[in-house]
């Protein structure tokens, strides 16, 4: 049974600094891939942050210098460290843990970041 629940999103004023978590049961977070997805209204779901199970990181353009993905093993827990919030950065976040036979999805968590 596999599940991925994520916390921390909310409102935030431009120029602050948000906190996702994503706990992982059913499936381990730390030997697989793990990413950050997000999806503004109207917009396609675009890659935020991925940290693969070697631990290397890759980060999307838009967010390169500002987030930072990271893992607790013993937690089973992901984490995206959101500095320097922009409006632009408004959008539902998703966590999505990828292993060799299938991929899986939490339901995502809403950031909204004020002006």
């Amino acid at each position: 049974q596999v599940q991925l629940v994520e916390s921390g999103g909310g409102l935030v004023q431009a120029g602050g600094s948000l906190r996702l978590s994503c706990a992982a049961s059913g499936i381990s977070s730390s030997v697989n891939n793990m990413a950050w997805y997000r999806q503004a209204p109207g917009k396609q779901r675009e890659l935020a942050a991925v940290i693969f199970s070697g631990g290397s990181t890759n980060y999307g353009d838009s967010v390169k210098g500002r987030f930072t993905i990271s893992r607790d093993a013993a937690k089973n827990t992901v984490y995206l460290q959101m500095n320097n919030l922009r409006p632009e950065d408004t959008a539902v976040y998703y966590c999505k843990v990828v292993s060799q036979a299938a991929y899986y999805w939490g339901l995502g968590t809403q950031v909204t970041v004020s002006s």
